[in-house]
């Protein structure tokens, strides 16, 4: 990628206990892990959280645990900032993802990522799903499959309510954020280099 310049990613999230932070920690991984791609972290709930920097990402990726079947309050308050942007377009046009944590199998994470998804629609923002098929669904499947969730919309990840984030997600979650943090980045190269 010589010839083009360097595609920034922003993963912008928050995390209450740590879980969703250790899975944004394995997205980003999968990001720097694209040649000619930079990422870098910003807390939702930091109150000096660089604006300027979102608004010159090329690509921006979501990130928040799933709190009583919705992204955390902390994370809609940073959905609710951004009215600013939103009024100016000032993201239109980013590639956008999105992923979420929670204790149970389900927890109705769903529909954490289908409020992110939407979210991103509103902004004008190019939406990039996981690019995975399912894992875990045959007799003949593992836990240990990436994307043992099953999810498509963005990616989920599952971490035990009574362990630490030392432990929890499994390895098999960091392995699937991994490969969803490559897609997104190769994704947002892909738009920019046809823009």
């Amino acid at each position: 990628m010589s010839d083009h310049r360097e595609v920034s990613v922003i993963l912008v999230y928050h995390s209450g206990y740590g879980h969703t932070e250790a899975i944004a920690k394995s997205v980003a991984k999968g990001v720097a892990d694209v040649e000619g791609v930079s990422i870098e972290l910003i807390k939702a709930d930091d109150e000096n959280k660089d604006w300027d920097k979102l608004a010159a990402a090329d690509a921006i990726i979501f990130g928040s645990p799933t709190y009583m079947g919705s992204v955390s309050a902390q994370f809609k308050g940073f959905m609710d900032e951004s009215s600013k942007v939103w009024f100016a377009h000032g993201w239109k046009g980013k590639v956008a993802a999105g992923f979420t944590v929670s204790a149970s199998q389900s927890g109705d994470k769903l529909n954490s990522l289908i409020q992110m998804s939407v979210f991103a629609a509103q902004h004008g923002m190019i939406w990039v799903p996981t690019g995975m098929m399912p894992g875990n669904n045959t007799s003949e499947a593992s836990q240990e499959d990436l994307n043992r969730i099953g999810s498509y919309l963005g990616m989920m990840a599952q971490a035990n309510a009574d362990q630490g984030a030392d432990v929890a997600p499994p390895a098999t979650d960091h392995r699937t954020a991994v490969h969803f943090g490559a897609h997104v980045a190769q994704s947002a190269k892909r738009w920019v280099a046809g823009a």
